[in-house]
C-alpha cells in the first residue's frame, strides 16, 4: 500500500500556542499543521526559539502551566488529544506518543529504564511502567 493512501497516525491542524507576557501575549506557534502516516518520519527544523520544542510539548500536553492552546487540534490514531483529561493523557504518553529531545545532557541510556537513566531528572522525561505484565492504563 502507498504511504500516501495510509490513514493519518498523527494529525496536527492549525495548532496555535500563546504565552502570556506582562505587556501582552507572545504567539510562538501559530497555525501549525502537519500529518504523519504509518511508516513516515517527521523532523521539526528551524532556528533556535522558533517553537519546535513548544510544538512537541503541546502534542504531549506538557506545556508550561501559563501556556495556552487557543486553537487547533492534535489527533493521534483518531483520538483528539487536546480534549483528553490529564489521567487519559497519562495513558497516551509513552504508550502512544513520546518525545525525546536531542540535548546531550538529557539523553537516555538505552539499557536503563527512563527513571534510572541520565534523563531521569529531566522534567520532560517520564517513566512508563507496567504492573504484572499489563499496562497500568486500560
Amino acid at each position: 500500500m502507498n504511504i500516501q493512501s495510509e490513514p493519518s497516525l498523527l494529525s496536527v491542524d492549525r495548532l496555535t500556542i500563546d504565552l502570556p507576557l506582562s505587556g501582552g501575549v507572545l504567539h510562538p506557534v501559530r497555525d501549525v499543521s502537519f500529518t504523519v502516516r504509518r511508516g513516515e518520519a517527521l523532523a521539526l527544523v528551524g532556528e533556535s526559539g522558533c517553537g519546535k520544542s513548544l510544538t512537541a510539548m503541546a502534542l504531549m500536553r506538557l506545556l508550561p502551566e501559563d501556556a495556552q492552546v487557543p486553537s487547533g487540534t492534535v489527533t493521534l490514531a483518531g483520538r483528539e488529544l487536546l480534549s483528553l483529561t490529564e489521567k487519559e493523557m497519562e495513558c497516551v504518553r509513552g504508550a502512544g506518543i513520546a518525545v525525546i529531545f536531542q540535548e546531550p545532557a538529557t539523553s537516555f541510556n538505552p539499557v536503563m529504564m527512563v527513571g534510572e537513566s541520565g534523563g531521569g531528572n529531566d522534567p520532560h522525561a517520564f517513566d512508563v511502567r507496567t504492573h504484572g505484565g499489563k499496562s497500568a492504563c486500560r
